[in-house]
């Protein structure tokens, strides 16, 4: 199909277009709108007929969601969108209906990936095991999570893909339905963690499995929380559990233990050290020999967290559980509120608050009880999804009991 144009025509109506355009299958022109003097319209001949689209442009020029450099690509890009939805309209729509998703491409490679990390880590397997505790009467307070010695089983926590729209450079195949991605810009879109490549209305369809690639994992820090277990295959992010280690070892009775602030320079070299060597960090008191620059380095990235612990998502649900009045119902709320959260976001408070209560422990020589604990931790934790000031402001008791009864009640509810 030919694209010619005719440059800009000013202030003409429909009709006028047509007769300009009339018997040019592809060629084009731009009008000022009649309808609405002061916005422009592009007039495309397809079909046999006078397509009008208004036009836009904020230093790129779009009609729809797509943006193009010029006018020439656009009209390009669409004749190609056009030709296909005309010419294979009842192939596009029974494409997705018979995937090869589940038999080729990216599934194929997830299934050998995770084949691959199982054998790694079974000659080192650390395991954990859920157990009934026997003293506690039947109910749904009454599983307990214990940890074992030894390395973490594989964590198969399901994860959505992070799809973005994605122009691809040369002949692209989707890999959900394994059919042709046309067009010359933003032809289909790619999941930014783990590389998959689908059309934008495939991309509806794909399964909750995305499997991150750590090439694309740029930084532990602010990194989503199940995306970055996932692409280390660990049940909790490696930032908690080696902070966690080191303040067991050394800082347990230290006075005032995650209030009483470290250097920000140094917690931000910490911050560093994480995203540049990952689980090979050097936080050991040779490096760091203030304690508080690892309790504060744990609590920023907690705090940086793009999606809280707790999830905006049960975040209400919380709120609502502190303000119950009865100790026993508002467990029971707590509880409830405690198993709609992802798994990883559960394992990683489940395994703080145990860290929390050891904590409490050694509250004659740290002076940090549950409560001066909820204090520090609630706002940490769990940030209302609107973010209103005010709301933050009110929410803070209820934050702060919380974290207070999830560390009192943690052998119960977790």
């Amino acid at each position: 199909m030919i694209v010619s144009v005719y440059r800009f025509h000013g202030l003409i109506s429909r009709e006028r277009a047509d007769e300009l355009l009339a018997g040019t299958e592809g060629a084009y022109l731009i009008r000022e709108s009649q309808r609405q003097p002061g916005t422009h319209t592009l007039a495309l001949r397809f079909g046999g007929q006078t397509l009008n689209y208004r036009l836009f442009y904020d230093g790129k020029h779009f009609v729809g969601e797509k943006r193009f450099e010029s006018v020439h690509d656009l009209v390009t890009d669409g004749l190609i969108t056009l030709y296909i939805e005309t010419k294979a309209a009842e192939y596009i729509a029974k494409m997705t209906t018979n995937p090869i998703y589940q038999h080729l491409g990216y599934t194929s490679l997830l299934r050998d990936k995770i084949t691959h990390q199982l054998n790694q880590t079974r000659s080192e397997p650390k395991k954990v095991t859920f157990q009934q505790d026997e003293k506690i009467s039947p109910s749904p307070l009454s599983r307990r999570t214990t940890i074992k010695d030894g390395p973490e089983k594989h964590c198969n926590y399901e994860k959505i893909h992070n799809f973005k729209v994605h122009t691809f450079r040369g002949p692209h195949w989707c890999e959900y339905c394994a059919n042709f991605m046309w067009g010359l810009i933003a032809q289909g879109v790619r999941c930014s963690d783990c590389g998959l490549n689908v059309h934008k209305q495939c991309s509806k369809l794909v399964p909750s499995d995305c499997q991150p690639d750590l090439r694309r994992i740029k930084k532990v820090f602010s990194c989503d929380l199940t995306t970055l277990v996932k692409a280390h295959n660990t049940p909790r992010p490696m930032v908690l559990d080696i902070c966690i280690k080191e303040i067991e070892h050394r800082g347990l009775k230290s006075e005032g233990l995650y209030r009483v602030s470290g250097f920000t320079e140094h917690i931000e070299d910490v911050r560093l050290a994480f995203d540049r060597d990952g689980e090979k960090a050097d936080i050991s008191a040779n490096m760091y020999p203030d304690i508080n620059i690892i309790a504060g380095a744990l609590k920023l990235y907690l705090r940086d967290l793009p999606i809280p612990v707790i999830t905006y998502d049960v975040y209400s649900k919380f709120i609502q559980a502190a303000k119950i009045t009865d100790p026993d119902s508002r467990l029971e709320a707590v509880h409830d509120g405690l198993l709609q959260l992802p798994p990883a976001h559960y394992e990683t408070l489940r395994y703080l608050m145990t860290h929390l209560k050891r904590v409490t422990m050694h509250e004659k020589d740290n002076y940090m009880n549950s409560e001066n604990l909820g204090i520090v931790f609630g706002p940490t934790l769990m940030r209302p999804p609107d973010l209103n000031t005010l709301t933050t402001l009110n929410d803070m008791r209820y934050q702060k009991l919380i974290v207070q009864l999830l560390i009192e009640h943690e052998d119960i509810l977790f």
